[in-house]
């Protein structure tokens, strides 16, 4: 599982690892394991970056695909959402009823997000996208493209991205313990939230 020598007991290493899946937070962990804090930040940050670069290895998905962007962190005050101060945007992909890809995006516009999708959807996919502009160049693209109207209607049978939306309210709440995460180390997050079917 890593490449230098832990120094950390197996069972230790073991008692980390099912902290890190339960959310708990290194320091927590370090309590209750009965390692140092910096030790299980260090192993907790080698974790994710496990899964990050495994999310990065993936498979293009095919079939029904729900995508969206969302903001994370920033201050609360003002405006929200996209176009707040200080936020995070972060693009994901929900396959329906499989897995979620999570990438940090510079922006929502259609040049950053569409070659994302193009490169983690197969074409002929489904995706569905709720009525952000930015999506309007999916109608001219190799995906059937499935376009949600919140103004109108949340859901109308399977046409919806509520999957990906219910991941980024899992993953705003899964987050908030960590009470603020350095923005140079934030991509290593969403990625390694799991996804509750």
């Amino acid at each position: 599982m890593y490449e230098r020598k832990s120094r950390l007991s197996p069972q230790k290493r073991a008692r980390l690892i099912e902290h890190f899946i339960a959310g708990t937070t290194a320091r927590a962990a370090a309590q209750l394991v009965d390692v140092n804090k910096n030790t299980a930040a260090t192993f907790f940050t080698r974790l994710r970056k496990i899964i990050a670069d495994e999310m990065e290895k993936a498979s293009p998905f095919d079939g029904e695909i729900e995508v969206d962007e969302s903001y994370f962190g920033g201050v609360r005050k003002g405006k929200r959402g996209r176009g707040a101060a200080g936020k995070v945007p972060v693009f994901g992909l929900l396959k329906r009823g499989g897995r979620v890809y999570t990438v940090m995006i510079p922006n929502a516009r259609s040049t950053t997000l569409l070659p994302i999708m193009e490169r983690m959807i197969l074409p002929d996919s489904i995706v569905y996208t709720d009525a952000f502009r930015s999506y309007d160049a999916l109608d001219v693209s190799d995906f059937h493209h499935v376009r949600i109207n919140h103004s109108e209607r949340f859901v109308d049978r399977q046409n919806h991205i509520n999957g990906i939306e219910n991941f980024w309210n899992q993953a705003k709440r899964h987050l908030r313990r960590f009470n603020g995460i350095p923005r140079d180390s934030f991509f290593l997050f969403p990625k390694s939230v799991k996804k509750l079917h």
